[in-house]
């Protein structure tokens, strides 16, 4: 098991940028090269670029300005990826449609536009178009018209003729809980099984990149990497004030969501409950995409292997060393920060 150095492993001095909401990771994609393929009318010079840039400041980003004809613009994606061989795609909303077609390589679709040429026609975008970011030619406009629009159209029907058993383990697929410019979800997840919900719109913000996009980048990395990092168990009694109920949600604990944004820097973070009918909804509702799939549904905690279990209620024997939340050791969730803190990842 890799076992992180503990002078990079300090919960409160992650080194940050000049963005409050923006964390750098050094080690995430380090010596990697990232591919970002951005939406319509955007640019290479589009803030989710500035955003892989900060996050993963020892990763090659590479994020070309895409020509307006879509054929133009997945045949430059092929013609780098044939160069650059990149260890990881990103694309959002046009650009997803374009990651989707790029077979042979780990890729993550956000909000992908699988049917372009319906969306444009749907939102009204023909005509003149402004771009949304500066472009590396000078070129501030373009013009949208219906023979356009069906090379989109042409484009868009390409999806999913490259998918095999194997393709399906490289693929993710996250979209907006808020989305009311694309909703592909049914379609993507159809044929790719690693799809889920974050919350967020059409545009990705901040939040919902750090919260939903580099969890999925880290166990990318972490895959790629053959990485095994140490596991947590959570109960997911511990998580709220309250027993999850059916009948009524309980909010989590106002400390909750930052320990789990900070444990899964340097953790496999699991949750662990009796019923899954009622848990699952209230981690999708309150933690989001790091609790997707990870989920165990169990009666015998004490059965499971790891290396930590985070528990309020009284466990027997247990195989992973217990924390018991609200003892006199662990009364807050400050206080098991502070402990996986020093522990300096291990």
């Amino acid at each position: 098991m890799q076992v992180f150095p503990q002078k990079i492993v300090n919960f409160a001095h992650m080194m940050t940028t000049e963005n409050p909401y923006i964390t750098q990771y050094p080690e995430l994609m380090a010596g990697k090269t990232v591919l970002y393929c951005h939406g319509f009318a955007s640019s290479g010079q589009s803030g989710t670029v500035t955003r892989l840039r900060e996050v993963m400041p020892q990763a090659k980003v590479i994020a070309p300005d895409l020509p307006i004809h879509p054929t133009e613009a997945i045949d430059l994606l092929r013609n780098i990826c044939q160069q650059e061989q990149p260890d990881l795609i990103i694309g959002t909303s046009m650009g997803g449609m374009y990651a989707e077609q790029l077979y042979g390589y780990d890729r993550i679709c956000v909000n992908p536009a699988l049917e372009m040429g319906e969306t444009m026609k749907a939102h009204g975008m023909t005509g003149t178009q402004q771009f949304q970011n500066p472009r590396l030619d000078g070129v501030q406009e373009f013009y949208v018209d219906k023979p356009l629009i069906k090379e989109y159209k042409e484009q868009s029907e390409q999806r999913f003729l490259g998918v095999n058993d194997d393709e399906r383990q490289h693929v993710w697929g996250l979209f907006g809980d808020q989305d009311d410019v694309v909703d592909t979800f049914g379609m993507f997840s159809a044929v790719y099984p690693q799809a889920t919900h974050f919350h967020g719109e059409h545009r990705m913000n901040d939040k919902s990149f750090m919260h939903s996009v580099v969890p999925v980048i880290r166990w990318i990395d972490d895959n790629q990497n053959k990485r095994q990092r140490p596991i947590i168990y959570i109960g997911v009694e511990s998580l709220s004030p309250c027993p999850l109920q059916k009948e009524r949600e309980q909010k989590p604990l106002p400390s909750v969501q930052k320990a789990i944004r900070q444990l899964i820097e340097h953790y496999q973070v699991y949750f662990v409950a009796e019923d899954e009918a009622t848990a699952q909804p209230w981690l999708t509702a309150y933690i989001g995409v790091p609790a997707w799939r990870h989920l165990v549904v169990t009666w015998r905690r004490d059965l499971l292997y790891g290396d930590y279990l985070i528990s309020k209620r009284k466990e027997g024997d247990t195989m992973a060393t217990l924390l018991e939340y609200g003892s006199d050791t662990f009364k807050t969730w400050d206080d098991i920060i502070e402990y996986f803190s020093r522990l300096g990842g291990q």
